[in-house]
């Protein structure tokens, strides 16, 4: 592979203006076919009119294509939506989406809305980006809108400083709490909990409505969007198709993705054809897409070599042929185990086409310069130094592909489009203020953390 020659690349700005009137589409047909999601309060899939102010204040959805090196007799495109400086992760897209669906409520019914909402991380730093931009472009007052986010502990150094954190009264208004429970995804539990047991009461004592904002339909009507950019910059997919790789915990963006190539687009072209990429920890997806349930029993056995110190298996090439530790956790950001979407996702595969791959740090350590060779002729920058990563998903996802190609698990000449949903280091960042974190142990101190942010 070579990254010698400049890439061509395709810039799309402000893809949710420009495509609104389909985001309003997908908005209905979402409607339409929502089956009854958790119990409680959730804005319309209604959008307000796009004035000049909400353009503005879309415009941080920009993104660009670029057509990369040939590996292995694969085309390489990336479909990157990573250049909200804000957040660098694609989860701007459907949180800019969720947040102008509460302003038209607010301003259709004069309630006020706090968004709840448990993450990784990702998920709660683009959803407060897009709270703080709502109220920078006058779309919303603090006042109006609010949103409290639970966090794993683990995921304290992805926890980005923002406006709503520098700031002390905003800050108590908008609280980041973190949670260690059993696992890092115990913190859907815990919100869940709290808007079982809390929300109705916390609505009659605050006045705010408690929107709990997991339901996979908020991120489809963003991400089926893709499917237009793609067919924009790239054209109708060749009649054997292309396959979309991303690096996924629930696969939430690759069926929008499929979504909206099935109504936006009312499947012009080939039908895409989709790689799972995930790691040692939650390889779920994987697992059910290959064997129809998530038994770790049909993860491979490793053997240590004490040559090299490392863990070695060859039984399966949809796993790491090597890693460090096969407990490991490459990337805190995947922490779904038994996803609800994975049924689906497998189902669409299966009828498709595609596969799905696991990869360990050590091979994304291995690959590491061969990728940020590769995207830095496309202008996508990665740190020489891998541990100041912070965010690996798209190293992950291309650390996938090339894994895939190599071993003989991809189609031959199969055109490869690679989903960047996210990647930033130490540098794109300050890190979350110590002051700002509300740690939490239970429902109970999770209530009273939110009916004071309320209450401030």
């Amino acid at each position: 592979m070579s990254a010698s020659q400049t890439p061509r690349t395709v810039r799309v700005e402000n893809v949710l203006a420009r495509y609104y009137d389909r985001a309003r589409e997908a908005a209905r047909l979402l409607a339409a076919e929502a089956a009854p999601g958790h119990p409680g309060f959730e804005p319309d899939f209604e959008l307000p009119p796009l004035t000049e102010d909400l353009r503005r204040y879309l415009a941080a959805s920009d993104v660009s294509v670029h057509e990369l090196d040939v590996y292995q007799g694969h085309s390489l495109t990336l479909l990157n939506m990573m250049s909200n400086p804000g957040t660098r992760t694609t989860k701007t897209f459907a949180s800019l989406l969720m947040v102008a669906r509460a302003v038209h409520h607010i301003r259709r019914t004069g309630e006020r809305i706090a968004i709840i909402t448990p993450s990784s991380a990702n998920k709660a730093t683009a959803l407060r980006d897009a709270v703080q931009r709502a109220v920078d472009c006058g779309l919303v007052t603090g006042d109006e809108l609010r949103i409290a986010v639970v966090v794993p502990g683990a995921a304290r150094r992805k926890l980005w400083s923002s406006p709503l954190s520098q700031d002390t009264d905003r800050r108590a208004q908008n609280p980041v709490i973190t949670y260690d429970g059993p696992q890092r995804a115990s913190v859907k539990d815990l919100a869940a909990s709290f808007v079982d047991k809390f929300g109705a009461e916390t609505e009659s004592r605050t006045g705010y409505r408690i929107w709990y904002s997991l339901a996979i339909a908020n991120y489809k009507m963003a991400d089926a969007l893709r499917a237009l950019v793609e067919q924009d910059t790239l054209g109708p997919a060749p009649e054997r198709g292309r396959l979309h790789a991303h690096a996924v915990s629930s696969a939430y963006g690759l069926l929008g993705h499929a979504f909206g190539h099935r109504h936006l687009l009312a499947s012009e072209g080939a039908a895409p054809r989709y790689l799972l990429v995930q790691h040692l920890d939650t390889p779920d997806m994987v697992l059910h897409l290959r064997g129809g349930d998530f038994s770790r029993t049909r993860v491979p056995a490793f053997t240590y070599d004490a040559a090299t110190g490392l863990h070695r298996q060859d039984a399966d090439p949809h796993f790491p042929a090597v890693t460090a530790d096969p407990g490991e956790t490459l990337e805190t950001t995947f922490y779904t185990q038994t996803p609800v979407t994975a049924e689906e996702m497998s189902g669409l595969i299966h009828r498709q086409g595609g596969d799905g791959i696991v990869v360990s740090l050590h091979e994304c350590f291995s690959r590491y310069p061969q990728i940020r060779a590769l995207l830095g002729a496309a202008g996508i920058t990665l740190p020489a130094d891998p541990r100041q990563l912070r965010e690996w998903s798209l190293v992950m996802a291309f650390t996938g592909v090339l894994n895939a190609a190599d071993r003989g698990l991809l189609a031959a000449g199969e055109d490869i489009v690679v989903h960047g949903s996210g990647s930033y280091h130490t540098a794109d960042f300050t890190e979350l203020e110590e002051a700002a974190v509300n740690p939490v142990t239970d429902v109970d101190e999770l209530s009273d953390v939110i009916v004071e942010s309320l209450s401030a």
